[in-house]
């Protein structure tokens, strides 16, 4: 109402993009005036939204590359209002140097995010970058890296795979920044009911255990426990995910069963919560074609659906959806589906610790009534409990994932 800026863009997760934004602006009686447009869809739905006058232009970040290459030289928002910042935490990411190279042309800029940091401290630079342009962190990500980290982790040729912080980093780096940040926690201004999290504990029986030892040991002696990179331990990891879920992807891109055992584990809690709406995530895609196959076998009553846009949100907010499968990827960020109940079910963990917190948020946020239980499905002895170890000590990620790994090699080494 002051006129101070007259063209705003908002960049969002597509999810976020495609209703939470145009929801939350109809229902604030200070922002409902706002003329909002959704620049999604084609390419020729995009420009014709550009076209269209409206206050707020939302657009999903996926298509900050192209927003920039339109418009090249003749930029015109003024605000940009940047969803999850921390998705542009990669300094070398195309969308990163998009949304830069057009900063001097921008007068206000905003980030909102749950989790600057994801993966540590220098997730930080390319964030705060965009706020100032280099002016308290440094021009460069190199420069900033060599004031305030060292070399930690080093391979067999020398090569540096990763850095640490240097001792009091942490400290110069938030003084640095503190006049343009700021962190609100919610429990500092919001109520909200309790956050609880119950793992459930998967039991494999006989015939799996041995399925599940035998495959294990092939994979884990396949890899020498020295030349372990962070790409084979993810590579890794993810084949064990699998394994502990009961399936595993073969070299044809085919998911072989191995057993069922989380999946009647999952069945029965379901079942435990006795007519109460379940969030479910789930980690690959068999984990969610398994789990629709099983739920339409043993619970045909239920009103079963997987996530897949704006209308999912409404009718789980509304109480008309029973089961609502999600990939953490796709949902973590901006939903509103605190309304459609308060039980979140991982049927496999997650390594990152911004999706887990992220997700579980969808639920645990204003607006909720009832405590929050997040129930997590994790196979006895597996890598199931790895993760959740590594989420809990909120470990660098990459670190944790590789210390796994070789201790999970040495082991089985051990048993030979």
């Amino acid at each position: 109402n002051r006129f101070q800026v007259r063209r705003i863009l908002v960049l969002a997760p597509k999810k976020v993009a495609e209703g939470t934004w145009s929801k939350e602006a109809a229902k604030w009686d200070h922002t409902c005036m706002l003329r909002v447009a959704p620049v999604l869809g084609s390419q020729a739905k995009r420009i014709r939204a550009l076209n269209t006058p409206a206050d707020l232009y939302i657009i999903n970040r996926e298509n900050v590359v192209w927003l920039v290459d339109y418009y090249r030289n003749a930029w015109p928002f003024d605000m940009v209002i940047v969803d999850e910042s921390s998705s542009f935490k990669s300094h070398s990411a195309k969308r990163f140097k998009a949304l830069a190279s057009v900063g001097t042309k921008i007068e206000r800029l905003v980030e909102l995010t749950g989790t600057p940091s994801p993966n540590g401290l220098d997730d930080l630079w390319s964030q705060v970058y965009l706020l100032d342009g280099g002016e308290r962190l440094g021009k460069r990500y190199t420069q900033f890296r060599e004031r305030y980290f060292q070399p930690d982790k080093r391979g067999a040729d020398g090569m540096v795979y990763s850095y640490e912080a240097k001792p009091g980093s942490e400290e110069s780096i938030l003084d640095r920044i503190s006049d343009i940040c700021i962190s609100m926690k919610a429990e500092d201004y919001l109520t909200l009911p309790e956050c609880v999290s119950v793992d459930v504990p998967v039991v494999l029986d006989s015939k799996a255990v041995k399925a599940y030892t035998t495959m294990e040991r092939e994979m884990l002696l396949e890899v020498a426990e020295d030349t372990i990179t962070a790409d084979t331990a993810a590579v890794l990891t993810n084949k064990l995910l699998q394994l502990a879920g009961g399936a595993v992807y073969n070299a044809e891109h085919e998911a072989q069963v191995i057993h069922s055992c989380k999946i009647e584990a999952f069945l029965e809690l379901v079942e435990s919560l006795a007519g109460k709406s379940a969030l479910v995530f789930y980690g690959f895609q068999h984990e969610k074609e398994r789990i629709l196959a099983a739920l339409v076998k043993k619970h045909k009553n239920l009103r079963v659906r997987v996530f897949s846009g704006p209308q999912d949100e409404d009718d789980w907010n509304a109480g008309q959806i029973d089961i609502l499968l999600a990939h953490p990827a796709s949902t973590a960020y901006g939903l509103n589906l605190q309304q459609g109940g308060n039980h979140v079910i991982w049927f496999s963990p997650t390594w990152s610790l911004e999706l887990y917190q992220q997700a579980n948020k969808r639920l645990h946020r204003q607006g909720q009534t009832e405590r929050v239980i997040i129930h997590r499905l994790l196979v006895d002895g597996s890598v199931d409990h790895d993760v959740v170890a590594a989420l809990e000590g909120k470990a660098d990620t990459q670190e944790a994932l590789m210390e796994s790994i070789k201790a999970r090699i040495e082991q089985v080494r051990k048993e030979n």
